[in-house]
């Protein structure tokens, strides 16, 4: 015997249909940043995919009612940070609207292509962006991974049920 859905419960498609279905996908936390003219500039991301290891790829996808959006579609490289579990707060900064990112406590420096590359992070890729792909009120950016540093120890963060946590055994 399969299990199976409760018919009765279903619900046609809809934002809150794909929001609470979303919260039950639990998700590696990512923080994407890149350099603008008024500053640097970054955002939360649980989209991030690996694309493609010939060449090395990565997508991400970013609303284009974001703060971020306008510099993030001009920026010819972005920076990709996978977050440790003890980064909580910093996940949060960047995911709040209005937020001061780059201002204390955020640890940072300019990396390759000027990018902004977090301090204490897991790892990090400076990307090429590729191509920008509409998809609704959002864009999926592809990336091409031009260097970064994978040589942290430690455990990822991940998002579910609408809060950052860690993973458990």
């Amino acid at each position: 015997m399969t299990a199976r859905s409760a018919l009765g419960t279903a619900r046609p498609g809809s934002p809150d249909l794909l929001r609470s279905v979303f919260r039950r996908h639990a998700a590696g936390v990512a923080v994407v940043t890149a350099r603008g003219g008024a500053g640097p500039v970054g955002f939360t991301a649980t989209s991030l995919t690996s694309v493609s290891a010939e060449p090395p790829l990565v997508s991400f996808g970013i609303s284009t009612g974001s703060s971020s959006w306008p510099t993030v579609a001009e920026a010819g490289h972005v920076g990709v940070h996978i977050l440790g579990e003890h980064q909580r707060e910093l996940a949060g900064t960047f995911a709040r609207s209005g937020a001061d990112r780059f201002g204390a406590p955020t640890g940072w420096h300019e990396g390759p292509e000027g990018v902004p590359v977090l301090d204490g992070v897991l790892a990090w890729l400076v990307c090429r962006v590729m191509t920008l792909i509409p998809a609704g009120d959002h864009r999926i950016v592809v990336a091409e991974a031009a260097v970064g540093d994978s040589s942290v120890e430690g455990l990822p963060l991940v998002h579910h049920q609408g809060r950052f946590t860690g993973l458990r055994d």
